[in-house]
């Protein structure tokens, strides 16, 4: 395979590989503001259960229905398991996100590999006026690869720390949430696709 071949081969899976993730994160934003309302709703189901823990029912005219407390944090926890388990479903898309980047990041790493010596060190750092340098694009792909990886630990490690008995955690989870986002995180693939606008269309 001549050089100029290898490197069409290689920005062609290139190609692929930014139009799936400007796809792939049109869903992952929309499934995070999805997410917003469901820990809106934990966050008061833990307010509803420390309220229900300091209240003294046999101090109350309620003293009458021994079970009323039982009942109702049962009720409660169940609520809490129902909200966790769509945002399991959230996080289950969030990880079809992830791993859609990264099997195409993946791709594009085993066709430069494949092609490496034919294209050469030289061409790899060549940019133009409408592509960036195949070694720009590769780093580039590397960092929002690592992104979504991120992310998604993140989370998914954030929701495993919530139990219905841990009233401030759960309160707190909107708040902590939001602190896992990163506006570098964001502005790092909006820019990046913004780079390679230029080298979509021509190619």
């Amino acid at each position: 395979m001549s050089k100029q071949a290898a490197i069409l081969s290689v920005h062609q899976a290139t190609k692929k590989c930014f139009e799936v993730i400007g796809q792939q994160q049109s869903v992952w934003d929309c499934t995070l503001a999805d997410c917003l309302p469901l820990l809106s709703s934990l966050s008061s189901l833990g307010e509803q259960l420390q309220s229900c823990s300091k209240v003294r029912f046999k101090n109350t005219p309620l003293q009458g229905f021994p079970e009323l407390e039982q009942r109702l944090r049962y009720k409660l926890i169940q609520a809490v398991e129902t909200v966790l388990g769509k945002l399991g479903e959230k996080m289950s898309v969030l990880q079809t996100v992830r791993d859609a980047v990264s099997n195409q990041v993946a791709t594009v790493f085993q066709q430069y590999e494949q092609h490496a010596d034919t294209i050469g060190l030289s061409a790899s750092i060549e940019r133009s006026s409408l592509a960036p340098s195949v070694a720009d694009m590769l780093e580039w792909l590397q960092d929002i690869d690592r992104f979504y990886r991120n992310q998604f630990l993140k989370r998914k490690l954030l929701l495993q720390t919530i139990k219905p008995d841990n009233f401030s955690h759960m309160q707190a989870l909107p708040q902590s949430w939001n602190r896992v986002s990163t506006q570098k995180g964001q502005e790092l693939i909006q820019d990046t696709l913004m780079k390679v606008s230029f080298f979509m269309d021509s190619h």
